[in-house]
């Protein structure tokens, strides 16, 4: 039983190697590397010059926490198949989801612990002294222990294991992990939920149904009714429009908004193959070319409305010109160039 699931870790762990590779590229380390260092300096300079109003800081402690302790879950790896080919084994598999929940609680509970250490200049700056830190340590290593043993209660009660519950919450976990990588580049696997959504149909409406349309139609439907596309705009726009609205350094700010937006783009990259394997459209009239003119439209459309919400967040003209000239790039050169080199 070990071996198969050592096996399955194994397997998904190079899965996830073949795109870090897309993640961890020159580009996104040295912005990564300009953020953390960034982010240092200005850490040192909270602690140098310490606000004597101490609420703001207790704001974000108090939402840091539960964030922290919200982190992790149990990997394992359970498939569809096993409720059925592992049941006869089901002592043994509790016994390993058991020993994989002790696993994860090291490692999240390690990290956690890490955040917190990282965090102790500032719990020193709001009067907490060593003994009461460490305590706040114990207690909150405690909760991560109950808040990922409650995740286990979730499929596992005693010495009774619902397999679909079980196998539900591990698909899920490979999904978001899933999803992560897709931010950065085309990863196989993931399932995306589609739904009517008749609230958003007037938007359909702003599409003129013209034949040269055909496709923008289409791609508009498919962009509105799934999850994974309108989510993901959603949530990339809203932090891009923070970082502009909230981060008040120039460079950063805008290279964070652009950095977002250019995420949206890129994965919206994939609305081009969304109906693939719809195979009636290839009975359309309508060839590749007005195909890849309607997708390079609507997805300029949505970048400029994405560059309208960033310039209502902006607080100075020279934040807006960059944001401007950033997106004019993104949608009018590197989008063109990029969907071309995905077509060809």
């Amino acid at each position: 039983m070990k071996a198969l699931f050592l096996k399955r870790r194994q397997n998904f762990q190079k899965q996830q190697n073949k795109y870090l590779r897309y993640v961890l590229n020159d580009h996104f380390v040295l912005v990564l590397m300009f953020l953390l260092g960034f982010a240092m300096v200005q850490y040192g300079q909270l602690l140098n010059h310490f606000p004597t109003n101490h609420l703001p800081i207790q704001v974000c402690l108090g939402i840091l926490i539960p964030l922290l302790l919200s982190m992790g879950s149990i990997a394992t790896y359970l498939e569809e198949a096993d409720q059925h080919f592992l049941l006869p084994k089901e002592e043994e598999v509790i016994s390993y989801i058991k020993q994989a929940e002790r696993l994860s609680f090291l490692l999240w509970g390690t990290l956690q612990t890490a955040v917190l250490l990282f965090l102790y200049p500032i719990f020193r700056r709001l009067g907490l002294s060593l003994f009461i830190f460490i305590i706040l340590v114990l207690i909150l290593l405690a909760l991560k222990r109950v808040v990922l043993s409650r995740k286990t209660r979730y499929f596992l009660r005693g010495n009774r294991l619902d397999w679909a519950k079980a196998v539900a919450f591990e698909s899920n976990r490979k999904q978001s992990i899933l999803k992560f990588y897709s931010l950065f580049t085309t990863v196989k696997g993931i399932s995306t939920k589609v739904k009517e959504r008749t609230y958003l149909n007037p938007l359909l409406k702003l599409v003129k149904q013209t034949p040269s349309n055909l496709w923008l139609s289409l791609y508009a439907r498919a962009f509105l009714r799934s999850s994974d596309y309108l989510g993901l705009f959603l949530r990339l726009m809203l932090l891009s429009s923070l970082s502009v609205f909230f981060i008040h350094n120039l460079y950063l700010s805008v290279s964070l908004a652009l950095i977002f937006n250019y995420l949206v783009v890129f994965q919206l990259l994939s609305l081009y193959y969304h109906y693939d394997y719809h195979y009636m459209t290839s009975l359309y009239p309508e060839n590749s070319r007005s195909k890849k003119k309607n997708v390079l439209s609507f997805l300029r459309g949505l970048s400029f409305l994405m560059l309208i919400v960033n310039m209502l967040c902006c607080s100075s003209a020279p934040k807006a010109l960059i944001l401007i000239v950033g997106m004019v790039f993104i949608a009018c050169i590197y989008l063109p160039y990029k969907l071309k080199k995905i077509i060809d």
